[in-house]
């Protein structure tokens, strides 16, 4: 998971945001805004248990989606109590994008169906599944929360609706969005680099918002300044890393979202040109 910037930084950044509410956060508690569950799901023809985390929060609250901009509060899941569990693949639905007080956040508003594809070590033996995940939510103000769940994933289990409608509210692959061509200049700068991505597809909204994750622990970037020119999709990112020591950014472990109203396309990898 990539952050925007170091959690604890980023924890602070949006407790400052939101100072001139903070004293009514010691009158409300986690339970009464947040309430979240494991959904037990089925499982997939290959082996695996598509399962999901599933959290429903109090009217206009939200959480963050995994790169949740300088204000918003990342997500982190710890999956160290479960038995029979090789590996948990995420499948992070569509976000929305929120301007407030000049910053951007990304994330979900009152409720987040998140699937987990439950890969087990034995897939003849049921996966005992623990999970501690720390995260943030907001309305007009932010606090850190904490969820610990368990769930036994054993047998075929059943088809769900609403894991089945967070699978379908995906993000397009570039194909699927049209897109011809990509690259990426990069540039140093005095305290890291700057990216320029070009991307050459099709506008579905006149608002775009363009992600970039380093795929690298303890890299950050910042929120992308984007434009259209002649058919192009232009943004850039200044990146750093968390030590302040210079860096080597791998092309190919970059990820590029392109979000819009209701829809997002990831991009994997950016070419020089």
């Amino acid at each position: 998971m990539v952050r925007a910037m170091p959690i604890r930084l980023a924890l602070l950044a949006a407790l400052a945001t939101f100072a001139p509410a903070a004293a009514s956060a010691e009158a409300l508690t986690q339970d009464q805004i947040l309430t979240a569950a494991l959904l037990p799901g089925w499982q997939t023809e290959s082996g695996t248990r598509m399962s999901a985390l599933r959290l429903d929060l109090a009217p206009h609250w939200k959480t963050y989606w995994r790169s949740p901009g300088d204000a918003g509060i990342p997500p982190e899941f710890d999956w160290s109590g479960s038995k029979n569990l090789k590996a948990v693949h995420i499948h992070w639905p569509v976000p929305e994008v929120f301007h407030l007080n000049g910053m951007q956040t990304i994330g979900y508003v009152e409720e987040l169906v998140l699937p987990l594809e439950v890969v087990p070590q034995d897939p003849a033996r049921p996966v005992e599944l623990h999970a501690r995940v720390d995260l943030g939510v907001c309305n007009d103000i932010c606090i850190p929360a904490t969820v610990t769940l368990t769930a036994s994933l054993s047998g075929p289990g059943a088809p769900d609706r609403a894991i089945a409608d967070a699978l379908a509210h995906r993000p397009e692959t570039p194909r699927e969005a049209g897109l011809t061509d990509i690259t990426c200049d990069v540039e140093p700068t005095a305290d890291g680099l700057r990216v320029t991505a070009r991307i050459v597809m099709p506008a579905h909204s006149r608002d775009e918002t363009v992600v970039f994750e380093p795929g690298r622990p303890g890299i950050w970037s910042s929120e992308a300044e984007t434009s259209r020119d002649d058919g192009q999709l232009i943004a850039v990112s200044e990146m750093g890393a968390s030590s302040g020591q210079p860096f080597a950014l791998d092309r190919s472990a970059l990820t590029l979202t392109i979000l819009s109203k209701g829809r997002s396309v990831e991009i994997p990898g950016c070419p020089a040109d």
